[in-house]
């Protein structure tokens, strides 16, 4: 794989593909070589899993003080009307 497929799988993990990664992305998948689109995927796949793991490791507790805040901007807020 070259850099900007490597790019593209990165941007394919990350879920920000637009019309014009679509279209290389289906280039890609749509290959006759099957290598390519194995290690594509497989860069995808690696790439989701690097993302969760970093994910969990600097996951950090709400303050405190977070469920009082969003508890009272809640009930301050006016409830829907039925139109």
């Amino acid at each position: 794989m070259n850099e900007a497929q490597i790019d593209l799988a990165h941007t394919v993990a990350l879920g920000l593909i637009d019309d014009e990664d679509h279209h290389a992305i289906q280039t890609i998948i749509d290959t006759e070589d099957p290598t390519l689109c194995t290690e594509f995927l497989r860069e995808i796949r690696d790439t989701r899993g690097t993302l969760a793991l970093l994910s969990e490791i600097t996951a950090t507790a709400p303050p405190p003080s977070l469920r009082t805040r969003l508890l009272a901007a809640v009930a301050a807020e006016e409830p829907p009307v039925a139109s």
